[in-house]
């Protein structure tokens, strides 16, 4: 496993960046003190970037796959347009119905739409045309998640992929090392965008690599 940022590096960064709000920071510390699969949160790093980037892109319609903690919801929809909503889908009912209560404390609460399901059967429902997605669910089906939201983005709308270095890991697989089937997945995802001329792309190394897709 690859160290992506250097600890020191990243700490710094932190402490360079603006801070959130105090129900953010619940989320992060109940997270981090609570729960063994803790590294399934955006964290405070990248739940900045993902504000940054909302408040730069402005969406009205924001697609989330992959809910978690309900943490990256609320990073998302503070960039949102006054009409706009953040749609995110999730699988498991125990940290969604966490989520849930987070959003009711908070005043963006009212612009998140959480539908619990599996996402490869709710996006096909979905009569909406996104102006962000965020992707940061299952790793084999990210080329599957990709394939069913590209229809349904705007035209210069933005994609952003999670967890696309996975540890350094994806360098194992572009090696031809053997390697587990997220490694292989996320490793065949990334081609897959870089080799599609519907998108331009950059692949971002924050946190455990953020892939920006934007449709031409």
């Amino acid at each position: 496993m690859i160290e992506v940022v250097n600890e020191k590096i990243q700490h710094y960064a932190d402490s360079m960046t603006s801070g959130h709000d105090a129900l953010l920071e619940e989320i992060l510390r109940r997270t981090y003190s609570e729960r063994e699969d803790k590294s399934m949160l955006s964290g405070f790093y990248q739940g900045r970037l993902l504000s940054i980037l909302s408040h730069q892109i402005r969406p009205r319609r924001v697609l989330e796959i992959g809910t978690y903690m309900g943490f990256s919801a609320l990073c998302l929809a503070e960039g949102l347009t006054d009409d706009g909503n953040v749609i995110t889908l999730d699988i498991e009912p125990e940290t969604f119905a966490i989520a849930k209560e987070y959003w009711s404390r908070s005043p963006l609460g009212a612009k998140i739409d959480g539908r619990l399901g599996f996402a490869t059967k709710i996006i096909p429902t979905l009569d909406e045309m996104f102006d962000l997605v965020f992707i940061d669910a299952d790793k084999p089906n990210y080329s599957n998640y990709f394939d069913l939201v590209l229809p349904k983005l705007r035209v210069g709308g933005t994609i952003l992929a999670d967890n696309v270095l996975w540890s350094g890991r994806v360098v194992d697989a572009a090696e031809g090392a053997e390697t587990d089937e997220n490694t292989r997945a996320l490793h065949e995802f990334n081609k897959k965008i870089k080799s599609d001329p519907r998108v331009s792309n950059i692949l971002l190394a924050v946190r455990d690599g953020l892939m920006m897709i934007v449709k031409n």
